[in-house]
């Protein structure tokens, strides 16, 4: 590995600029993974049809090796152009052939860098490289390298995160360890019926695109006629549970695999580091002065369960899908472990790791917002959930058979008090305050997020109302942050409280909308 200039040596005279290095030529190898869908594509053709390879077939090879030799072509020319090297002060990466393209990034503007290797990559013994800059994003900000050698890309990654920002590292760096007791909370999602039906379209779609019919193989056809000749009132539980059952399997295997060997530590650099993953390991890295606060996020059937997991809001994790991918920091566990991981992340307390939910919302440090927004969420609710579903049922029942008609009232009875609950609790989770230097905002039903986010790094705010809003009363409120989703909501505020809590939270952005008080009994701002 070369060693960046230092500007002289001994005898003043400067060292040698650093070499150009290469990628690993296994990349050609990386290249070629994607053939084993199509190769697979054809096992399956052949052994459905018992070995008989059509003319479609044939046709569907002659392809894949056209399309290997294009893009081994491609592959070879892209290893052979492409170098980088690290300089006292930047990360340069040549490549292109026809368009020579070079790219030269500071060292000291290098946020994240992240190992990335999946189960081909792993058994290359290679892994991918990824460098987060300030500021990346949409614009694809980011500098990537592909199949380096692990024992580089590791050294490559130390040498990178040098010049981070260091700081003071508590003294038991690593904030958490995978528990596997907490494999009770994998189920716990709405992928445990959702994944199935994902997966089972999946398999559909792959089988009909190789020309199998699934409708047509024996089993299935079995399985829907007995299914349709059985008493449904059995059957349909029975398959409910099946349903069930096999996607908690699913969700387990994921669990494990995303999840085998995670450690979120503290590194002496002073970044923040999240190691995890079994077949594809991921291995991520957030500066500290780019970590701008964190969400605690509970599903409904994870809170339902005591279960919470936790997300950084952080700078310089790429665009909104890689954001996603890499900001997550601990998975669905116990929510006393979750606080303790989000406290341990900001390093202070978290702000409501002392008191329950219920105080919380009493004002022991979240503001409880005006109760007209509470009817509004049971009418939106009626509205767009009871309303639709009854008249829909009723329409059907009085055009075609009465039993409909019955299912109409019968859906309205059921779904009404089901409405009436998740609004009151989406109503009780609404809640904002300051804690110190955090901004704190929660709300949500279906995922309660409880968002602590440094008052610094509100850039913006955003007042937006609409005509029922406004003759409520209310206001939503959003916090401008150029770091994880880049706007965060706190939903439906008293419109004579929003623009001072936002001034209050970020004094100096609002003060040339705000009226003086003298002139005016309530501060008021530019929407």
């Amino acid at each position: 590995m070369s060693t960046p200039w230092n500007g002289a040596s001994g005898g003043g005279a400067p060292h040698a600029a650093p070499e150009w290095r290469r990628l690993s030529p296994r990349t050609l190898l990386v290249h070629c993974g994607w053939l084993g869908a199509p190769l697979g594509s054809l096992a399956l053709t052949a052994l459905a049809t018992g070995g008989r390879i059509t003319g479609g077939a044939w046709l569907t090879l002659a392809a894949i090796a056209t399309v290997f030799a294009v893009v081994t072509t491609a592959g070879w020319i892209r290893w052979a152009r492409t170098d980088f090297r690290v300089t006292g002060e930047n990360l340069e990466v040549r490549s292109g052939l026809v368009t020579r393209r070079s790219r030269s990034v500071p060292l000291h503007r290098i946020r994240t860098v992240d190992l990335t290797a999946s189960p081909l990559h792993r058994l290359l013994g290679v892994t991918v490289l990824r460098a987060g800059t300030a500021g990346s994003g949409e614009g694809g900000g980011e500098l990537s390298l592909e199949s380096l050698p692990v024992a580089e890309g590791e050294r490559l990654r130390a040498e990178l995160l040098a010049r981070a920002a260091t700081g003071a590292v508590a003294e038991d760096p690593v904030l958490a360890r995978i528990s596997w007791r907490w494999l009770r909370y994998a189920p716990l999602t709405f992928w445990v019926v959702g994944g199935v039906f994902v997966a089972g379209g999946s398999v559909y779609r792959a089988l009909h695109e190789i020309g199998i019919e699934p409708w047509k193989i024996g089993f299935v056809r079995r399985a829907f006629e007995e299914f349709g000749n059985g008493m449904l009132w059995l059957t349909v539980p029975a398959a409910l549970l099946a349903v069930i059952a096999l996607g908690s399997v699913g969700a387990v295997v994921l669990y494990v695999e995303n999840w085998w060997n995670y450690r979120l530590e503290w590194a002496d650099t002073g970044t923040l580091r999240v190691h995890r993953g079994l077949l594809t390991t991921r291995s991520v890295t957030i500066e500290r002065a780019r970590l701008r606060g964190v969400v605690l996020r509970e599903p409904l059937l994870l809170r339902a369960g005591g279960g919470a997991l936790v997300r950084a809001v952080a700078s310089g994790l790429g665009n909104k899908e890689e954001n996603r991918k890499r900001s997550a920091l601990l998975p669905p566990a116990p929510r006393r472990e979750a606080v303790r991981v989000a406290g341990g992340t900001l390093q202070s307390p978290f702000p409501d790791s002392s008191v329950t939910d219920r105080q919380d919302l009493q004002g022991r440090h979240l503001v409880r917002h005006p109760r007209v927004a509470l009817r509004r969420r049971r009418v939106r609710g009626l509205l767009f959930a009871v309303l639709p579903g009854t008249a829909l049922l009723a329409g059907l029942g009085a055009a075609f058979t009465p039993v409909l008609l019955h299912a109409a009232w019968i859906y309205a009875v059921v779904t009404t008090p089901v409405v009436l609950w998740l609004a009151r609790d989406a109503y009780r989770n609404l809640g904002h305050g300051i804690v110190g230097e955090h901004l704190v905002a929660r709300s949500g039903t279906f995922s309660r997020d409880t968002l602590a986010l440094r008052r610094e790094a509100v850039a913006a705010w955003t007042f937006s109302t609409s005509p029922f809003t406004r003759r409520a009363g209310l206001v939503t409120l959003t916090a401008a942050v150029a770091a994880g989703e880049e706007g965060y909501r706190i939903p439906d505020l008293a419109e004579g409280v929003a623009p001072a809590f936002a001034a209050t939270a970020t004094p100096g952005i609002l003060d040339e909308f705000l009226t003086h008080p003298a002139r005016n009994s309530r501060p008021t701002a530019a929407t």
